[in-house]
């Protein structure tokens, strides 16, 4: 469902969940269309006075070993164990967790069941509302100005945390390249080029240091932004960026919420 708001280039989505929206969104950009997405958000009802939310079945499939990790991942969340059962080094288990628990979830159960897990969702119904949880937030490096990335920039600051991007593409300043290794955001130059001599190359001798980015699919940007990121879609491209692309509206956006 497709909803208007008050400006005309912004509309509000609502569909089954992230994925739903994902195709929608791939369909629009492989027809030519440019967009920028928000971090999606779970559909809130008032019935009777109280604060309901939509919650989700869970059904899990991992090897057994990784029961305790898979626990105590939905647990976070909210998550409650309806049932559990082992066969066979496999252990099944049933969650019921609200949606807005999910968001994100899906990386993390494959990283966290090294590929090996399989996780099947559908839609219960409406709860009273179950409370706030905490998330593990992310920081993010931003590239501090436009330009094309480059292996000697991109060496000296990898050890920041890991980098959505490769070098030779381009970039401009306030875009997300890369997840800080702590929480907080910032600033990375990788369009910074090694000076050039007589001997070398701006590139000399970087590249074998080089880690390999991590490649982001839309579904996987959805799932990785936080509430002031955006994913930026476009038909030859995928990225993320701030949504305030300069530093200082970012600071003086922080400044007012803490006011």
């Amino acid at each position: 469902m497709v909803t208007p708001t008050g400006s005309p280039d912004k509309w509000t989505i609502a569909g089954r969940g992230e994925l739903h929206l994902a195709i929608l969104i791939e369909k629009m950009r492989r027809e030519g269309y440019e967009l920028e997405v928000s971090k999606p958000q779970v559909i809130f009802k008032e019935i009777e006075g109280k604060k309901m939310e939509p919650v989700e079945l869970v059904s899990i499939e991992a090897p057994e070993k990784f029961s305790g990790v898979v626990i105590e991942m939905l647990g976070k969340r909210l998550g409650v164990m309806k049932d559990m059962r082992v066969d066979r080094d496999q252990v099944y288990m049933d969650f019921t967790v609200p949606t807005r628990g999910l968001i994100g979830v899906r990386n993390e159960f494959l990283t966290q069941t090294s590929g090996l897990g399989i996780m099947n969702s559908i839609f219960l119904g409406y709860e009273e509302y179950k409370g706030e949880y905490s998330m593990n937030p992310h920081g993010s490096l931003i590239a501090s100005q436009s330009g094309t990335s480059n292996s000697y920039g991109m060496i000296n600051t990898q050890d920041r945390g890991q980098y959505f991007i490769g070098p030779g593409v381009e970039v401009y300043e306030g875009m997300v390249v890369g997840e800080n290794s702590k929480d907080d955001d910032i600033m990375v130059n990788v369009c910074k080029a090694k000076e050039l001599t007589n001997y070398r190359t701006k590139n000399f001798g970087v590249q074998e240091g080089l880690q390999v980015p991590r490649e982001l699919s839309l579904e996987d940007a959805l799932d990785y932004i936080g509430d002031d990121e955006l994913v930026e879609v476009t038909p030859k491209n995928i990225r993320i960026r701030k949504a305030a692309l300069l530093d200082q509206d970012r600071k003086k956006t922080k400044r007012e919420k803490g006011a």
